[in-house]
């Protein structure tokens, strides 16, 4: 196995145990806001204003942005020098403020008919979209600040260092749990205060940066130009990412308007079953991932095809043998799953059955979520955007139309369900599109029909298992564990890439202490 591919699962298991903690907040964060607010008006409200920033940072700070950033700052550093790629960092800072402060105020005076977009359905009760309507305009300039983060994310992640920009959003669900119990405690508005609580963590995450940023001897007071070189090759890089860079979340969307127009609470049903998905999907396949860009960005250009090739291929394989088994669990073990994080308070029981129905159609496209990252990845790395656009735009046209055909019969799991095979459709289409841009790289040797086998022998254990709620996922290590063990068993690499990392860092904990 070559250094890059060693580097990519030590940085991968990096970001994935900091995106780990993040996610346990996040559920705890979840947990208290399902308490208070169940799955109703309110909440419904508080997440369709919460989802704009938010798909925009995926979308353009983590999404498109980052993955211009990354192979530009990369060659930028490789040809001439660390001074050339900072001030090109710093000039990209001016044009995001200047650009994205002038949409903030659009947003803020046009919230009304932003919120009628994205929530047509809301037209039809005047209470919750005028509380929609306020709630975005308070939490749309965290659009600003996590950007402010993305750039600071694409700069350390090219110079090597990951953990700092991972634990940004531990930060945030931190300021977000403060947040809403404060709101208890005193008897506040609860979508208010986890509105402006979005935006004090915002500021929060932007600072963290700083000190991680300066001991790679970086200032935010340097050269910088408006016609800065390498901003103009990022802009280029970008304007058509901004589509092919987050399809899933653009998937996302679309699920949110049209269920707009189902059940109260179908909305808050999707957010909460897709926050389940997330769980995997970001400690292991974005991670993969993010960390595989800076890797892939810097073979592109220097030429090294066949490293590439080989390189991406076993991004592919570790994001599969950690996903696969995920997908299988959530799918085995979704109701208990939902009833112990959400179940109490105003969560009711038919909120319960709703929210994990629609995490079993999430659960089908886990795996794609998490190798269209990776896919993608490539084709910036090698400077093609057009292709990933292509095809996102394809899977875009075939969610909507699978999403308004099974909404009815199916409900919000139809709009889930919808999601999943369009993003299976996306994979497909970026993979074949690979295979005529660089060369055979589907390299997936026996590493992915024995995690599939695997995978299916421990989902269907855990659901055959006679165990209550509580002991059917405190038996998710156990599990875990299992399916480590058997693919070391068979000799799977991946798994020994993996427990001989763990092992050395346990030793170097135990030296240490």
């Amino acid at each position: 196995m070559s250094a890059h591919v060693k580097k990519i699962a030590k940085d991968a298991s990096i970001v994935g145990a900091a995106t780990l903690l993040s996610r346990v907040l996040g559920f705890f964060r979840d947990v208290i806001v399902a308490s208070v607010l169940g799955a109703g008006p309110a909440a419904d409200a508080f997440y369709v204003a919460y989802r704009l920033p938010n798909t925009l940072r995926r979308l353009f700070a983590e999404g498109s942005m980052t993955m211009a950033f990354v192979p530009v700052f990369s060659d930028l550093r490789e040809k001439k020098g660390d001074e050339a790629a900072f001030a090109m960092t710093r000039s990209a800072l001016v044009w995001l403020v200047m650009i994205l402060g002038a949409v903030t105020v659009l947003a803020i005076l046009f919230a009304r008919p932003i919120t009628l977009l994205i929530a047509p359905g809301f037209a039809g009760n005047p209470d919750q979209m005028d509380l929609t309507v306020k709630l975005v305009r308070i939490v749309f300039p965290y659009i600003i600040e996590i950007s402010i983060v993305a750039l600071c994310m694409g700069a350390l992640n090219s110079m090597g260092h990951f953990l700092t920009p991972a634990l940004a959003t531990s930060e945030l669900n931190t300021i977000l749990i403060a947040g809403c119990g404060v709101a208890w405690l005193f008897g506040l508005d609860v979508p208010h205060a986890l509105a402006w609580s979005v935006l004090v963590g915002g500021l929060g995450q932007m600072y963290m940066q700083h000190p991680a940023m300066k001991r790679f001897g970086f200032s935010w007071f340097g050269p910088w130009k408006l016609k800065d070189e390498g901003v103009i090759r990022m802009a280029k890089l970008m304007l058509p990412t901004v589509f092919g860079a987050a399809v899933y979340q653009l998937n996302i969307v679309v699920g949110t308007l049209l269920a707009s127009f189902l059940a109260s609470g179908s909305i808050s049903s999707l957010y909460y079953a897709d926050r389940l998905v997330q769980f995997p999907l970001g400690v292991f396949g974005a991670a993969v991932g993010t960390v595989a860009l800076p890797s892939l960005a810097r073979l592109a250009s220097a030429g090294q095809m066949d490293e590439f090739r080989h390189t991406l291929a076993a991004s592919l394989r570790l994001t599969l043998f950690i996903c696969l088994p995920a997908t299988a669990g959530l799918m085995a073990l979704a109701a208990p799953m939902v009833a112990v994080l959400f179940g109490r308070g105003a969560f009711t029981p038919e909120a319960q059955h709703a929210t994990s129905a629609a995490l079993v159609a999430y659960a089908v496209g886990l795996p794609a979520f998490a190798c269209v990252r990776p896919l993608v990845s490539a084709f910036y790395a090698m400077h093609d955007t057009r292709t990933p656009v292509r095809a996102g735009f394809i899977s875009v046209l075939v969610n909507i139309a699978l999403g308004a055909a099974l909404m009815f019969p199916l409900k919000h799991v139809g709009l889930a369900l919808a999601t999943s095979l369009s993003s299976w459709l996306n994979v497909w289409l970026l993979g074949r599109a690979l295979h005529v841009r660089a060369g055979a790289w589907a390299r997936f040797g026996r590493t992915t029909p024995v995690s599939i086998g695997l995978s299916l022998l421990i989902g269907i254990g855990a659901w055959l298992a006679p165990l209550n709620n509580y002991a059917a996922l405190a038996m998710i290590a156990v599990w875990a564990v299992v399916y480590m063990a058997l693919a070391a068993l068979f000799k799977v690499e991946e798994a020994s890439l993996l427990l001989d990392y763990a092992r050395k860092r346990l030793l170097k904990r135990g030296k240490a202490a």
